[in-house]
């Protein structure tokens, strides 16, 4: 296995990990009444624009991710894992709570530190 192989390996990887993460997407949005995704959705952009205001640049980070071999593989491996940790510990809860929850974490650690 040469280089070449090796990367187009490590793209077709992260190929894999955008479409599962589309798929979950499509998922979420196909299960839920649109009343309650556009509640839910208000939310979000509120903690999403705090998180943006702290992590400016975080957009530019997940795109260069996808365009190194393995990178956004391994980042949405870590991030499955820890939602099915995060589902197994807090039963009855939904894509949504997980969401806040990161958001929420996310946004604390930078104001403690």
């Amino acid at each position: 296995m040469n280089y070449t192989d090796i990367f187009i390996l490590g793209w077709n990887l992260n190929a894999l990990m955008f479409v599962i993460n589309l798929m979950v997407a499509m998922r979420i949005l196909n299960s839920n009444d649109a009343g309650v995704l556009h509640k839910e959705s208000e939310t979000l952009r509120g903690l999403k624009e705090e998180f943006d205001k702290l992590y400016p640049n975080r957009k530019y980070d997940v795109f260069i991710t996808y365009l190194f071999p393995f990178t956004a593989f391994f980042r949405v491996s870590f991030k499955m894992i820890e939602m099915k940790m995060f589902f197994s510990k807090n039963e009855g809860t939904r894509m949504y709570d997980f969401m806040v929850y990161k958001y929420q974490t996310d946004i604390n650690r930078v104001k403690n530190n």
